[in-house]
């Protein structure tokens, strides 16, 4: 079972500056490659508070030169709103300076507010996402590459600056639909998944949804790498783990609002959380999700692998204005025991129950 960090780099409020958060999010991709986690997820978002990471790429080529083994990622370059161009020479670039560590998440973007200020629609996004990822592959793929679609037009062009790793870097697909995870099966990409805050029927359907897809493409499951990304978060202190949900809840009240949003908050920016119907309780998430003691966080994890199988576990670090120094000693706890612990079950085979040594 691979591990990663997933780093949205958020801002809660004034009183953390946007140099204090994207410091914090570099020292935990950086502390991430020591703790042993074999991934690192950087988001894209604009023009908000929820992340404050503009350009992925930029996050990974910066802690490319702070690190060494740890693999980079974006999660997600949402494609349409890039120029497909020039994006693969940024790809190309991106892989150079990190010595063949990229691994390339793409996905088709959400949320309206930032669509409407890049001009873009987003009830097109699906479509442009799909033209686009078309682009991206064939200037990936081939040394002179040509394209004529809906969106765009572009004559015999070859990339001058093009990734190490070959024939590309690993690419990741936001699998928000069954459709999209049938490309991605069909195409030989990787998965990203998410049950939100939601317990193990979601990753069920979510597992069933990721079957239908392979078998609607004649291809196994197992062809194609599926990530969860998840919240998760070990403690013994119930003030720490209260903070840790209400920072998620945080997260996902402006997840929400910026799916539907479509007027300006008052300062332009800086968007005040509202609570909305999809809330759940701390009760609630704590039953769905990996959280609380270390044993119950594996033993979580043991039956959530049970259920959708994937191949990695991204978990969220960096939510809201959640403290520093307890996140790091999060990241070096998940190194220290709850890595370990895992991979000694799933190691010897599939986690059937989570049932021996990490039982509560």
């Amino acid at each position: 079972m691979e591990f990663a960090t997933f780093i949205l780099a958020a801002q809660r409020g004034y009183h953390q500056s946007s140099d204090t958060v994207i410091r914090n999010s570099i020292e935990q991709a950086v502390l991430s490659e020591q703790a042993g986690f074999n991934t690192a997820w950087f988001a894209e978002h604009h023009f908000n508070n929820y992340s404050l990471v503009p350009s992925p790429l930029m996050m990974v080529a910066h802690c490319a030169g702070l690190t060494s083994t740890i693999r980079l990622g974006t999660a997600v370059c949402v494609l349409p709103l890039y120029q497909p161009q020039r994006l693969l020479s940024e790809v190309g670039f991106t892989d150079i300076v990190s010595n063949g560590r990229l691994e390339l998440g793409v996905g088709s973007g959400y949320q309206k507010f930032e669509f409407e200020r890049f001009g873009v629609d987003v009830d097109e996004a699906p479509a442009v996402f799909s033209e686009y990822l078309d682009i991206v592959l064939k200037g990936l793929n081939q040394e002179i590459f040509e394209h004529d679609g809906q969106y765009e037009t572009i004559p015999p062009t070859a990339i001058s600056v093009r990734p190490i790793q070959k024939p590309t870097p690993p690419i990741w697909i936001a699998a928000g639909s069954e459709r999209r995870m049938r490309r991605a099966y069909r195409e030989g990409h990787n998965l990203f998944v998410t049950a939100f805050h939601d317990g193990l029927d979601a990753l069920g359907a979510r597992r069933e949804s990721i079957e239908n897809a392979a078998a609607s493409e004649s291809k196994n499951v197992t062809d194609a790498k599926i990530s969860l990304l998840r919240c998760c978060f070990a403690s013994d202190q119930e003030a720490e783990i209260n903070s840790y949900l209400d920072n998620a809840r945080f997260q996902r009240r402006l997840s929400e609002a910026l799916h539907q949003r479509r007027q300006q908050s008052q300062d332009g920016y800086l968007l005040e959380e509202t609570p909305t119907q999809q809330d759940l309780s701390f009760e609630s998430m704590r039953e769905n999700l990996p959280i609380g003691s270390v044993n119950r966080v594996i033993d979580r994890l043991l039956e959530e692998i049970s259920v959708l199988k994937p191949s990695q576990i991204a978990i969220q670090t960096q939510l809201g204005d959640f403290d520093q120094k307890t996140m790091l000693r999060q990241i070096e706890l998940w190194g220290d025991k709850i890595i370990p612990a895992v991979n000694s079950v799933t190691h010897n085979g599939p986690a059937e129950t989570p049932s021996g040594p990490c039982s509560t």
